[in-house]
Parts: structure tokens; sequence; C-alpha cells
């Protein structure tokens, strides 16, 4: 069987991962890292973008041993200990350093992780090397103590036209033959995911020629459609098997597709079916607060269809002229509100470590810590010093 493209081509040396800037500063780390504060290091970005292979590369050319471990098979506080702690007290072969690789680090978040982060916080604290960890998103606030022990380094998503390069090369070397379009359609699609790419193209190649009708099919399968175009799909249709299908392809958390609903339904309907089409959404919510609450997930098919078809249902006829739909107002003042506090949070959940208290009892003391530092400078220093702060909270503190 032939290997992935995503394998077989696999740089093996630094300089040829399209991020440069982000491999600068893995490198810089890895150079400086017995000066570093911070034990450890988080990559994060979308999936595709080179993270994992950055790391590879890099320890080839430092001639460092790499000991490499997918949190997902490691999900626990024993787990962890058995793989990492070893890995963090022997020494290398050959005495040539070392670096530990923990890939997808996500995989340690959820309810069977009990203790999975925080090991993995103490693990970098006693660390003779440098752990290295990769993120598709590492701002879930269950790795807050994780974040502030470790420096970030963003893997953008790659631009279309890096991925359409690449492409060429690489149907270049398996004698390939493609029309440039079709590999421009295909790095489009795949969303800055190099990986993804490499993957249909492999799929697609048909005795070696990228066939433009599997480019197409595959393209509707896998097409991710606009939520403004899915809400069209309900609104302007009486049809429900046309609606039932509208968020097939949305990728969008159920909340947030009730509450784009919520917020555009009044643009288009009136009267009854104004009352009648929020009866709808009211009884969806309770599906939903069913699904959160107890886990029922079979319940999610219900949900849809009260969002879709039965929104459609509820009006006479198609409704015509153009409507400007709009983003939820109500996510953007949860933001707006949760930005207010998040300093407030961030700086009591570091107080919270550091004096080995509830983060409950530290924000019931934050205006006194933070009167203390508005007018003794020495103070705040210190604080800055022992927590580590960011520009932002010290600014807070001292405003």
């Amino acid at each position: 069987m032939s290997l992935p493209f995503s394998e077989k081509y696999r740089p093996e040396e630094s300089s040829k991962i399209p991020q440069p800037t982000a491999v600068a500063q893995l490198k810089q780390f890895l150079h400086s890292f017995n000066n570093q504060k911070k034990k450890g290091i988080i990559l994060y970005g979308p999936s595709g973008t080179g993270k994992t292979s950055a790391v590879h590369a890099i320890a080839k050319e430092l001639k460092l041993e790499l000991i490499e471990v997918n949190a997902s098979d490691v999900r626990n506080t024993a787990s962890l200990k058995e793989k990492l702690g070893n890995a963090l007290q022997q020494i290398s072969l050959f005495n040539s350093g070392k670096i530990i690789l923990v890939d997808e680090v996500d995989g340690v978040s959820g309810s069977e992780d009990r203790g999975g982060v925080s090991t993995l916080a103490m693990l970098l604290e006693n660390s003779k090397y440098p752990i290295i960890m990769t993120a598709n998103d590492p701002w879930d606030k269950k790795f807050s103590t994780l974040r502030n022990k470790c420096t970030l380094i963003n893997f953008a998503g790659l631009d279309y036209r890096t991925i359409t390069n690449i492409l060429k090369e690489i149907c270049a070397k398996e004698s390939i033959n493609y029309e440039e379009e079709d590999l421009k359609i295909i790095a489009r699609r795949a969303g800055g995911d190099l990986r993804a790419a490499l993957n249909d193209v492999q799929s697609i190649a048909s005795q070696c020629v990228l066939k433009k009708e599997f480019i197409e099919i595959i393209d509707q399968r896998n097409k991710n459609e606009s939520i403004l175009q899915s809400l069209a799909k309900i609104f302007k249709t009486t049809d429900p098997s046309v609606a039932v299908s509208a968020f097939d392809y949305v990728d969008e958390t159920p909340e947030t597709l009730l509450l784009w609903i919520d917020e555009n339904l009044p643009k288009e309907y009136k009267g009854k079916e104004l009352i009648d089409a929020y009866d709808m959404l009211s009884k969806a919510n309770v599906y939903l607060g069913r699904i959160k609450k107890r886990q029922h997930w079979r319940f999610l098919t219900y949900f849809n269809t009260l969002i879709t078809a039965g929104v459609a249902v509820v009006k006479r006829e198609k409704s015509k002229g153009f409507v400007r739909y709009a983003p939820t107002t109500r996510i953007l003042k949860i933001w707006k509100a949760n930005m207010k506090n998040a300093c407030k949070k961030s700086l009591a959940e570091k107080l919270s470590n550091f004096m080995h208290c509830s983060k409950k009892k530290i924000i019931r003391e934050i205006p006194m810590i933070k009167n203390i530092a508005k007018n003794n400078k020495k103070f705040l220093t210190k604080l800055e010093e022992e927590l580590e702060l960011d520009e932002k909270e010290i600014i807070w503190l001292s405003s």
C-alpha cells in the first residue's frame, strides 16, 4: 500500500516548512532553552499547517533525540506520568539532547482526562528537556494553567497560492497530469490545510491524471456552506425537504445556529407566522437543553428538524425580496462582557494557583489587590515578576 502523500513528502528540512516566522521562533526557543523561564512551548493553529513536521525537521537538524507521544493516547495523570515521566528522567541517547513532543494536546480535554492538564503543567516545571505541544485551539479555559507555563507560537492557515505551488511540485514528482486551475480549486477548498489538499490530490488522481469530474464530486460532497446561504434555504422556502438539509455542511454549534435564526426571524416573518416560528425555536431549545444536561444526543435530530423544516413550514408562501441577514448580537454582547472581565479572571486564576486558594475567594479580594497595586509600584512590580503578568493585566491592575 502506498504511503499517504502527507507522509511521503513530509519536509526533512525546516527551510521547506512554509511557516518561516514560526520555524525561526521555534529554533530560537530550542537554542536558548537553558536560559528560558518557560520550559514548554505550544505550537497552535489549524490542522495541516506544519506544526508536527516542523518539530521533526528541526530535531533532525539539531541532532536531538525526539520522543513523541499523542495526547489522545495519554489522556490522564497515570498514563502521562508513565510515558512522559520516564522520558523526562532518562538521559538522551549518546547524550545528544532531547525533545519531548506531545502531539494534539487538545486530546487531553474532557471529563475522562482527570488531572491530565495539571499533570502536564507539573511535568513542565521540573523538565530538563523542552516539551513541545501541538494544539488546534489552546485557548480553552481548561488550558489556562498550561498556557501560563508555555511560550505560544502560531502556525497560521496556509495561503492557497502556497498550497498550489506545493501541489505542483508533488504532481511533477508523481508524474500526475493536471490543469493548474484544478489544483487551485483543491487548494482553495482545503481552507489552509495542506494535509487535506494532499489527501484530495492523492484520492482524485486516477491513472496519473487529475480528472475534473472527480474534483467536482468531492467538492460538492465536502462543501462548507456559509451560514447566510443556509438561512436563505430556510427562510425562502416552504418545502421541508429543502429546509431540513440547510445546515448539513455548516460548521457551527447548535447554540450558534439557534441564535442566528433567532436574530433574523423578524426580518422575514410577521404576525402569526412569526409567533409560530418562535414556538418552533422554543421547542428546539427544550431539546437542546436536554442534550446538554442529559447528554441525550439522539435529540439532535429533533432539534435540527425544528429549527429548519419546522421554521420553514409555518409560513404560507415563500418570502419575497432581498433581506440582509446579520450575525446575532447576543454573541457579541456575551463576548464584550467576557472581555470586560477577562483580565480579572486571568489574574484571579494566576493568584489562586500561586497562593493555593480558591479562585472564588481571590475574586472577592481583587478590588483590594488592585487598589494596593495602583498605589504601590513595588507591589505591582513584584506581582508582575512572580505571576508573569502580561501587558494587559499590568495596565488593568494599575488603572
